[in-house]
């Protein structure tokens, strides 16, 4: 009696796909998935750092989560600001709908999707797959996790720093540096605001006074060791200058209008500084 012999298979199950780097990091849980944005694939407008009091965004888009608070005096158009309360990095999450999640993934599958979200168009070209509809954006800033992290804060050239003015004459502002870096400094390093570094266009314009206040804190960049003392510092860029600053009459925060006015919200009333660039 004759036997029908069957063909082994030689089909094998595909090795898994190495996940491809990216700048953000996904969770998912029973009734969401979480999708935290890394520090350097922030939306547009959202500063990288940022410090007590600043003003981070609006509330109509986002949601304070830890190391931020809703400041209902302090407006962005007709909604209440989001600030700053901690010194440290910012973080935005988004978490996705349990229904939303499995629809994005159904989306991002078709069509050869690849374990990476990116899809191939007609042309044969790689676009990353839609985001899908996020139910929540939570807004944080965290500070730095090791100790070792603020330790190792030393200055450097190129750095972008944060520091608090001093005091002011009509050469330079005298300032202490509060971070360097991602971490936050230990040690106080002074630095020097020369009238020359504030801004890149008419230099010899600038009032110290109408760029800067004792008390101000600044953004801005190290552009050379100094004298063994102090670092010189420069503000002549439009996202450096001073982003956090109160208001002389009420003692409340102000926030930038323009590149050269902030503006404080109980009172209504302005004063001059050289603002890094609005949110």
């Amino acid at each position: 009696m004759s036997q029908t012999l069957k063909p082994e298979s030689t089909s094998q199950t595909p090795p898994p796909l190495s996940a491809t780097p990216s700048s953000t990091s996904t969770s998912t849980s029973s009734t969401a998935t979480t999708i935290t944005l890394s520090n350097d694939s922030l939306p547009d407008g959202l500063p990288r750092r940022a410090i007590p009091g600043q003003l981070l965004c609006s509330s109509n888009e986002y949601t304070a989560g830890p190391g931020t608070y809703v400041d209902a005096k302090m407006t962005v158009g007709k909604n209440s600001a989001i600030v700053a309360s901690v010194l440290g990095k910012v973080v935005v999450t988004r978490a996705l709908s349990k229904a939303e999640s499995a629809g994005d993934s159904r989306n991002s599958s078709s069509s050869n999707g690849s374990s990476n979200g990116i899809n191939s168009n007609g042309n044969g070209n790689g676009s990353r797959a839609p985001a899908g509809p996020y139910t929540t954006r939570t807004i944080s800033v965290v500070r730095p996790e090791k100790a070792a992290d603020a330790a190792n804060a030393v200055p450097a050239v190129d750095d972008v720093v944060l520091a608090r003015v001093l005091r002011i004459n009509p050469r330079m502002a005298n300032v202490a540096i509060l971070a360097a870096g991602d971490g936050n400094a230990t040690d106080e390093y002074g630095g020097i605001i020369r009238s020359t570094d504030v801004r890149l266009t008419e230099k010899d314009k600038v009032k110290m006074s109408s760029s800067f206040r004792p008390g101000d804190i600044i953004r801005a960049l190290v552009i050379s060791l100094g004298d063994g003392t102090n670092y010189y510092l420069s503000t002549a860029r439009n996202d450096l200058g001073v982003v956090f600053a109160t208001n002389e009459a009420s003692g409340e925060p102000m926030y930038p209008v323009d590149w050269r006015t902030m503006k404080c919200p109980v009172t209504g009333g302005t004063e001059e500084r050289k603002c890094a660039k609005p949110v």
